[in-house]
């Protein structure tokens, strides 16, 4: 008999990129064909992993789940179900409100999502995965949840506490992956840099980067959200010795203004952060540091921004990302603080900074001009290669374009040599070769 074929639709972070992942595979080795983000018609069974973590998100998942129960009133599809963040937060005002979805599930309903679709939970694959980026990356989860409690967060009212994964099973799911092609590992987690305290007593994340390193087939792993409190120093001796771990890291600082980061209770100072900046130069001297901002928090003044506007001009960060707040129901800065700023204000500001950082990408892109860089190879778009330096991860930041010629080797996920002979504010342009 031909198998019966399922669509899981992913919206939101890396975080829900994975848990489809093993979701996917659950139901792959359940007996199901397996599609994903598809519009394949004869997927007539869809699974919606949404995303609840700020308004523009929910939206959009709401928006696709009208969409599909549309398309199942119109007989295109038989049934919906949705799971993640979305239906965790609003379960109960969702069946009420969309009752034509045929189950609703939470970020940790695996084993009730697959009873649903008659598929036995299989414990002992817990660590494997059917991936859905390109071959050659992949995101690795090492936690869940969060213990930091930022006032504007709506996370651990969402997936919880602090949990880190155990060690080996994260190793085990890395050599997993390296088996299956993957060659840069994205290393992610509510906050990276907290991994193992909860297990451990301490934490273990340098201790875990090493260990990933030994991994044959890996050859770039690269860290994201780590948390500026409490930031564990020996992470960075490793990181400077290593040729396998970037020299990259995405550390959301938020702000800069000590009044604001109080109101925020992001447990750091401004002092605090400059240090920390600071030493992470010092010592991997040419780390590229992402960062994230967030505007219009409650209590944000005139003076509190423009000590912001000079901090990201002062730092001149690689890579960086900016936010407006959106007050979330159940968070502490919700519960405590009027959200009196203005959305015209908010955006004002975000567009402020952004302006000022595409001044500085051009800058130091241009200062990259006649350099030759090591790059992975992600796609093809008409005469362009398209790839990305270990300064560089994927879906974020930027890329670098060369063109080759049939006697180059090139293949999407192998490593070449750019020279960069041409820079943009956030793209780079190059010839293979070094010149």
């Amino acid at each position: 008999m031909r198998k019966q074929k399922i669509n899981i639709v992913t919206l939101g972070c890396s975080k829900n990129v994975v848990d489809s992942e093993y979701l996917m595979n659950q139901l792959s080795v359940g007996g199901w064909e397996v599609v994903h983000d598809s519009n394949d018609p004869s997927a007539k069974v869809v699974v919606i992993n949404t995303c609840g973590f700020i308004g523009d998100a929910k939206e959009e998942s709401i928006d696709t789940i009208l969409r599909f129960c549309q398309a199942k009133e119109e007989g295109i599809i038989d049934r919906v179900y949705v799971m993640g963040c979305l239906s965790q937060r609003y379960k109960n005002e969702l069946e009420s409100e969309i009752p034509n979805v045929d189950g609703y599930y939470g970020v940790t309903d695996l084993v009730d999502i697959a009873s649903e679709l008659n598929v036995s939970y299989r414990p002992e694959l817990e660590n494997r995965r059917l991936i859905t980026t390109p071959e050659h990356y992949a995101y690795l989860k090492i936690s869940e949840g969060c213990n930091w409690g930022c006032s504007y967060c709506a996370i651990p009212g969402i997936r919880g506490k602090h949990q880190s994964r155990k060690f080996e099973d994260i190793v085990d799911e890395a050599k997993s992956l390296a088996a299956q092609g993957v060659k840069e590992l994205l290393v992610i987690a509510q906050d990276t840099t907290y991994y193992g305290f909860d297990l451990y007593g301490e934490r273990r994340i340098a201790e875990l980067l090493a260990e990933l390193e030994k991994i044959d087939g890996i050859e770039w792993i690269r860290l994201h959200y780590a948390y500026p409190t409490n930031f564990p120093n020996d992470l960075l001796t490793v990181m400077a010795n290593s040729s396998k771990i970037c020299h990259y890291i995405d550390i959301p600082f938020q702000h800069i203004s000590n009044n604001v980061l109080t109101k925020m209770r992001r447990g750091i100072s401004k002092e605090e952060t400059l240090e920390l900046i600071d030493n992470m130069r010092k010592s991997v001297p040419n780390i590229a540091i992402r960062t994230t901002l967030l505007v219009g928090h409650p209590g944000e003044t005139e003076q509190d921004f423009k000590e912001l506007v000079e901090f990201v001009k002062a730092v001149k960060f690689d890579r960086l990302g900016v936010f407006t707040y959106s007050e979330e129901e159940g968070t502490y800065a919700a519960n405590n603080f009027p959200d009196e700023i203005s959305e015209e204000v908010k955006q004002q500001r975000m567009e402020e900074i952004m302006t000022i950082q595409s001044a500085i990408s051009e800058e130091k892109n241009l200062a990259r001009v006649g350099k030759t860089f090591r790059v992975i190879v992600d796609r093809q778009e008409g005469e362009y290669w398209v790839g990305r330096t270990e300064f560089d991860s994927p879906e974020v930041d930027q890329e670098v374009l060369f063109v080759a010629t049939n006697s180059h080797s090139v293949g999407i996920g192998s490593f070449v040599d750019v020279t960069i002979n041409r820079a943009e504010e956030y793209d780079m342009f190059g010839v293979l070769g070094v010149f």
